[in-house]
């Protein structure tokens, strides 16, 4: 990988952080990127799900935790690949590190930007929809828009279920998204926000299930070129014969995250 002169060091990795294995939808397009760039996965499975915690219970979680794996991993750079924990803890971990922190938060501005018929729906966990952060997002960046905001509380469990090898269950998916479609004045939703890591994971079952189509929007492809932009490297460059980047993947409840390996090495051989 390229780096530009006062780019961030090459041998140091990036650590991506999640609750679960959802972060996987962020952690892979960093990997398209910057391949030869090792990447540290840290998945709090044992706090998991976070849509349940307190917000002041879980900042000091999710800050004590990024910190310890930053002391053990020395790290370029953090991305929280979490909305539901980027929603609260990006102000408090900034402050703690000294090493640019990316976070992850609903892809409002670009939603409205991208609609056509003003009608736009945030699927996310029913935390992030109840968020200042988020409502200050939609007054900032879509007055105009009509937001519709659907928190979904089982989604991000079934996505657990899809990577785990279990099969998704259509008819539960299908009621979770249902509120997103919205028919006003003859228009209809056009555009629906992923508003957490873990639902593009299930892109292809959403598809299936939705009433008609949408312009499904996934934010991870942007978080991965602003992680270029703070570590100052071109994306996608590639040293000669430059070998992958090594893929650590940690969980707090000590379970093996094979799939994690899994994916990032399918990505890398790609």
């Amino acid at each position: 990988m390229a780096a530009r002169e006062g780019g961030a060091d090459p041998a140091r990795p990036v650590l991506v952080f999640d609750s679960g294995v959802g972060g996987l939808s962020v952690a892979r397009e960093i990997r398209r990127l910057t391949l030869e760039r090792a990447i540290v996965y840290l998945a709090d499975d044992a706090g998991f799900p976070y849509g349940a915690w307190e917000g002041d219970a879980l900042t000091r979680r999710c800050v004590d935790l990024v910190r310890k794996a930053v002391s053990e991993h020395d790290p370029a750079a953090v991305v929280v690949a979490c909305n539901t924990a980027s929603t609260l803890i990006l102000p408090p971990l900034r402050a703690a590190l000294a090493i640019p922190v990316v976070g992850t938060v609903p892809a409002i501005k670009p939603a409205a930007a991208r609609s056509r018929s003003g009608l736009v729906s945030v699927l996310a966990t029913p935390a992030t929809v109840t968020r200042d952060y988020t409502f200050d997002l939609i007054h900032r960046f879509a007055p105009e828009t009509a937001i519709t905001l659907v928190g979904a509380g089982g989604l991000a469990a079934l996505a657990e279920d899809k990577l785990a090898g279990r099969p998704v269950d259509r008819d539960r998916l299908a009621a979770e998204i249902a509120p997103c479609f919205c028919e006003r004045d003859g228009a209809r939703t056009d555009v629906v926000v992923l508003a957490c890591t873990h639902f593009p994971l299930l892109r292809e079952e959403l598809e299936a299930v939705a009433p008609w189509p949408v312009d499904w929007l996934d934010p991870a492809p942007a978080i991965a070129r602003r992680l270029c932009e703070v570590l100052d490297v071109d994306p996608g460059a590639r040293a000669a014969g430059g070998a992958r980047g090594a893929v650590t993947a940690v969980s707090t409840s000590g379970r093996d995250l094979a799939v994690v390996r899994a994916v990032l090495d399918a990505v890398a051989r790609s």
